[in-house]
């Protein structure tokens, strides 16, 4: 089975805007469409809480004719427009989809950040994990939902086996951007969100892309939309991730970014599996 994830930052924009980064978008959407994965998983929507527009809607469905789809927004009291995932999944699929609260600090559930499918034989999770912020405004919560998470994912563990994807707002190691020695104070790689991460695959889960590519550098899933020159000289960092159980590691065969050309903030994700 083949499975993708993107942090897509605007499904909107990307399906019907009209500036060169939509067109950029499109380009990264038709990428994704020939690799005709089983499941795809995007984060930070930013639908309105009630989903898309007709227009939206068939631009999707032009270019995933043959899926099905599940989405959540985020709605009152988080800000409209905010956060939000999708998944969507081929025709004739088996597949239960729930949208979980795990319990988070307010208002983190109402952001649409987490969506769960039950398959047969495993549950597929995608999740948009919420930043700590400018100034670490938000790292205190942020520690509460690592927890969370952490616990939510090991319960499902107990059931069937786990594949997680998503945007994590963490680089694991010092491996995982280019300047690690300048953003130790840096929302996504200050010591707390790191031992998260940590902690995260202690209780039973495994990063797919370092299981097969081992300690391998300068290999990145974002880079700063504000730096004009941070893809072209590669200073990027990977915090976009799969997980699975560690259970069925046996089963990986390829996890890898996919090329989304000169588009710079995050690259799509693909995950290969031999069930």
């Amino acid at each position: 089975m083949k499975f993708i994830s993107w942090n897509i930052d605007s499904l909107n924009a990307a399906l019907t805007g009209t500036s060169p980064r939509a067109a950029l978008s499109r380009d990264v959407l038709d990428v994704i469409a020939r690799e005709d994965a089983d499941i795809i998983a995007l984060q930070e929507t930013k639908l309105p809480e009630k989903g898309m527009n007709k227009k939206q809607a068939q631009a999707l469905a032009d270019f995933f004719p043959e899926y099905e789809f599940v989405w959540v927004s985020s709605k009152e009291p988080a800000r409209k427009g905010y956060a939000g995932t999708m998944a969507l999944y081929k025709k004739g699929m088996e597949v239960k989809a729930d949208y979980p609260a795990i319990r988070a600090p307010e208002p983190m559930d109402c952001e649409g950040r987490l969506i769960t499918l039950e398959l047969p034989d495993f549950f597929f999770n995608l999740v948009y994990t919420p930043n700590a912020g400018d100034g670490l405004k938000r790292l205190e919560e942020r520690q509460v939902w690592d927890r969370k998470y952490a616990a939510y994912l090991k319960k499902l563990d107990r059931i069937k086996p786990v594949i997680s994807c998503g945007d994590y707002n963490v680089a694991h190691k010092e491996i995982d951007l280019a300047h690690p020695e300048n953003n130790h104070m840096s929302p996504g790689f200050t010591d707390e969100e790191r031992e998260g991460f940590t902690n995260l695959l202690a209780a039973g889960f495994t990063d797919t892309f370092r299981h097969i590519h081992g300690e391998v550098k300068g290999v990145y899933s974002w880079w700063a939309q504000r730096v004009k020159t941070s893809k072209i000289n590669n200073s990027g960092w990977r915090i976009d991730y799969f997980l699975v159980s560690d259970r069925i590691c046996p089963s990986i065969l390829r996890s890898e970014m996919l090329d989304s050309g000169p588009r710079q903030d995050h690259a799509p994700l693909l995950l290969e599996m031999d069930f």
